[in-house]
């Protein structure tokens, strides 16, 4: 084993090279903070590179308290470090990597590049350029004597830090590093982890072979309702289930097992829709008058024909259906498929600069808190906001 003795500087350490990790650095190294980070992938920010590969949505630019309440009941837990670095610090931000930005129709924030590749290089230069040691490939395995102990390619290493920042991710998407294995580690210092749980994940169906010429078509502009939750939004129908930007805020009501529906035609009220249904159909099939009253795509006529069948004839008992068709599913898909999720170190365990009450010196950030948030640009922003201020926290402490 080698021990690294500490900078003559007082350098921190900041354990985990996603976008918290990263702005932690920023925030230490801005302070004058030597900082060594530390990644156990060959590469820093790999599940940040994948989220930008279909567009990287930064960020939601809309009222501040509207912002805030995507965050549900850890709003008032984040609203400090939200409002330090909220919606228009991370566009400051970006555009200060030289990433222009543009807000789309939704609200939704992006960098003009679209993906997130330009903007992690030219954040990776900046804080290269401000004197960022890195090293991959060296996983974190606790601590040894008090010094964080690393596995690497090279024999296991320990190092002393004057300050240290976690930012190990949540325990989703294990290949690109969110591996959750940390957890252990910190139980093992007897602290109390939230059990990890997914979060903005899509559900698993079992269709009917009637579905199959549907999979990869759009449920567009409908209602998602469970429990006290309800999105209008998008999913798509896969072979495997129901994913989707519109189906992903409701993951909190569906792991506690409130039932989902969904309305097929939410500008269109429930009396119209029976007016609509009572008309003669002569000889027409129940079908081809559902698909010329309703107007509905062929991907929705198909949901409802496959969740509600035998359809009942009665106008009104059919389109309390087309309102609120129930959606039978076999739960939500694996946690290592979702996008997110929920669980992790618990707000009361650490005091208010996201240090480690019971490991002074050791601070927290990023998706391994017990916090959870819709996609639209509320998850990066957050780990954003919780990276620089566990940074901040993490440089006052070192300097001290």
């Amino acid at each position: 084993m080698t021990t690294l003795p500490p900078s003559p500087d007082r350098f921190a350490l900041v354990i985990g090279g996603g976008p918290a990790g990263l702005m932690a650095a920023d925030a230490l190294l801005s302070a004058g903070v030597p900082v060594t980070l530390a990644e156990a992938k060959p590469s820093a920010a790999r599940k940040f590179l994948m989220a930008g590969k279909s567009g990287l949505n930064l960020t939601k630019m809309e009222p501040f308290e509207t912002f805030l309440k995507a965050y549900g009941d850890r709003a008032p837990l984040l609203e400090p470090m939200l409002t330090a670095f909220g919606p228009e610090e991370v566009r400051g931000w970006a555009e200060g990597l030289g990433q222009p930005c543009f807000t789309g129709s939704t609200g939704r924030l992006f960098p003009n590049a679209m993906k997130a590749s330009p903007l992690l290089r030219a954040w990776l230069a900046r804080l290269d350029g401000m004197g960022l040691v890195r090293h991959t490939r060296w996983r974190w395995k606790g601590w040894e004597g008090g010094a964080p102990r690393f596995d690497t390619p090279d024999g296991t290493h320990t190092l002393r830090p004057a300050a240290t920042v976690l930012a190990l991710g949540g325990a989703s998407w294990a290949r690109l590093g969110s591996d959750g294995a940390w957890a252990d580690v910190l139980r093992a210092e007897g602290m109390d982890i939230a059990p990890f749980a997914p979060s903005n994940a899509g559900l698993q169906v079992d269709w009917s072979n009637h579905m199959d010429r549907h999979f990869g078509a759009p449920l567009k502009n409908v209602i998602f309702r469970a429990g006290p939750l309800e999105n209008r939004g998008e999913a798509v129908i896969s072979r495997r289930g129901l994913e989707g930007g519109g189906l992903y805020p409701l993951t909190p009501a569906l792991r506690d097992g409130h039932p989902l529906t969904v309305d097929l035609l939410p500008d269109v009220t429930a009396e119209a829709v029976t007016q609509r249904l009572s008309r003669p159909r002569g000889k027409q099939s129940l079908s081809n008058a559902l698909r010329k009253a309703l107007r509905l795509p062929p991907a929705a006529l198909g949901l409802l024909m496959e969740m509600a069948r035998p359809l009942p004839d009665n106008p009104q008992a059919l389109a309390s259906l087309a309102k609120a068709l129930p959606i039978r599913h076999a739960g939500l898909r694996p946690m290592d498929e979702a996008i997110s999720t929920a669980g992790g170190v618990k707000f009361d365990a650490l005091d208010a600069g996201l240090m480690i009450r019971k490991i002074p010196g050791t601070f927290c950030a990023g998706e391994m808190l017990d916090w959870e948030a819709p996609t639209g640009g509320y998850l990066l922003t957050a780990c954003l906001a919780t990276g620089l201020w566990a940074g901040r926290h993490a440089a006052a402490y070192a300097k001290g």
